[in-house]
């Protein structure tokens, strides 16, 4: 397979040939996998406070023989509740146990739960091959939302002069010249989250724009840091959580013509089985 390349201005410059991770079948399966895999890497630990819900003075005041001046031993639950003498509300009160007022909670989030879900090595490698793969089928990437009505082919390569670009305007120009105004537009579409997210911070969802691989970073992560949805990332260091966000392959990608060359040094993990 050949592929063109573009120049900043969006003019093709040459042909150059795919590698072989492009022809990696597609495996949703081994995706979703990989991506729950890096998902539970990546969650914090949380719990209770060990001590929430038995701060309390409550004891067991024991079996007694009934009397008509006492209320212990009258077909009342054993459990720990509050002292007093005079009669009130907080009298004989139960506490610390979970189906009390103001008790423990019955079983709370522990801090050593292990949310890791593991992957064998070459599954991984496969998952993301495949999902490599899925950047370069229009079906799978129009089927994620993305607008790419305007662009010509996939997937698409740019020159070695995108990686050293460090301002916003020379890259939302390069944006224009391979069609994706649309795309553009669609991400910079604010959204208010829905629930409790709106008062700790994330009042507004981002939507999953383009993915910018290249071989390193001279300067792009500054220039796209200013574009909602767009992300750059390594091609030595890809995962399932960049290329099929969500599990859901078919990102729409831009390579750098050093990126496709790094991905053909690596042999495709389809091969090594065979």
């Amino acid at each position: 397979m050949k592929a063109n390349v573009y120049d900043a201005s969006g003019k093709q410059t040459e042909k150059m040939d795919l590698p072989a991770v492009f022809e990696t079948p597609l495996r949703k399966d081994l995706i979703l996998r990989s991506f729950l895999s890096v998902m539970g890497k990546s969650r914090q630990a949380y719990g209770t406070d060990l001590l929430a819900g038995n701060r309390s003075s409550a004891h067991y005041h024991g079996r007694r023989r009934r009397t008509r001046y006492t209320m212990m031993g009258k077909e009342m639950a054993r459990m720990q509740r509050i002292h007093g003498r005079q009669p009130g509300y907080l009298m004989n009160r139960a506490r610390n146990v979970p189906q009390a007022v103001k008790g423990r909670e019955a079983h709370p989030p522990k801090t050593w739960k292990d949310w890791v879900q593991r992957i064998n090595k070459k599954e991984n490698r496969l998952a993301i091959d495949s999902a490599i793969a899925a950047t370069a089928s229009v079906a799978l990437v129009s089927a994620r939302g993305h607008k790419i009505a305007g662009i010509k082919e996939l997937p698409i390569i740019i020159d070695n002069g995108l990686e050293k670009t460090t301002r916003s305007a020379e890259l939302a120009k390069l944006f224009t010249a391979l069609g994706l105004d649309a795309e553009i537009e669609r991400v910079s579409k604010k959204k208010i989250r829905a629930g409790r997210g709106k008062s700790r911070g994330r009042v507004y969802r981002v939507k999953i724009g383009p993915l910018i691989v290249v071989a390193k970073d001279s300067g792009i992560g500054r220039a796209a840091r200013n574009f909602p949805g767009v992300k750059v990332a390594r091609a030595d260091r890809l995962n399932v959580r960049e290329l099929a966000p969500g599990a859901l392959p078919g990102r729409l990608a831009i390579f750098t013509k050093d990126a496709i060359k790094a991905l053909a040094a690596k042999p495709a993990a389809a091969k090594e089985e065979e």
